[in-house]
């Protein structure tokens, strides 16, 4: 009897442990739901890439809650541009819960999957994606890291890293309103 007293206030610690965990994922995820609309703005990449480019470097960007609440679908593609994968790039990323991780999926262009899982800053302003494996081929490089920075309910920041073929990281910053 006197190791169950000891046992349960340990596996009750463990369970709220736990807990506490998925409520920060959840928490997180909840905050990234709220910028479910359509975005616009410019994009700067470092260093500059004229060939990935024909001279627009303002971006469109949507998120949206899908599948019950459980997936968030975020699409980019350049402004003005039709959705046309054969001629366009259309990247899609899903962000979703599992357990008490938050994942991010991107489907690349250049044909791959990268999965990143989030870590979360301090003051709560910022989601910060960290590179975890590579489904697919890795010709043409991958997406390696992503940081959602919250303004205010019409801005957010979103930084993106690629990292080229030779551990060549790329940079995409971009600065966005949501689109009225």
């Amino acid at each position: 009897m006197k190791s169950l007293r000891v046992l349960l206030p340990l596996a009750l610690f463990a369970f709220s442990t736990a807990a506490l965990a998925q409520s920060d994922a959840q928490k997180t995820f909840d905050s990234l739901k709220t910028l479910a609309g359509d975005w616009e703005g410019p994009v700067t990449v470092n260093p500059p890439m004229p060939e990935m480019s024909d001279g627009n470097n303002n971006m469109h960007i949507s998120l949206r809650v899908t599948s019950r609440g459980h997936v968030i679908v975020h699409e980019m593609q350049e402004s003005g541009t039709p959705l046309d994968p054969a001629k366009y790039d259309h990247p899609v990323t899903m962000l979703y819960l599992n357990g008490d991780q938050l994942n991010l999926v991107h489907y690349c262009d250049a044909g791959n999957r990268p999965h990143m899982v989030a870590r979360k800053s301090a003051d709560g302003k910022t989601v910060e994606f960290d590179f975890n494996d590579l489904s697919g081929e890795n010709n043409y490089g991958h997406m390696y890291h992503s940081v959602f920075t919250f303004i205010d309910a019409d801005h957010h920041i979103e930084d993106w890293t690629y990292m080229m073929p030779g551990d060549k990281p790329v940079h995409a910053h971009f600065e966005l309103h949501r689109a009225k």
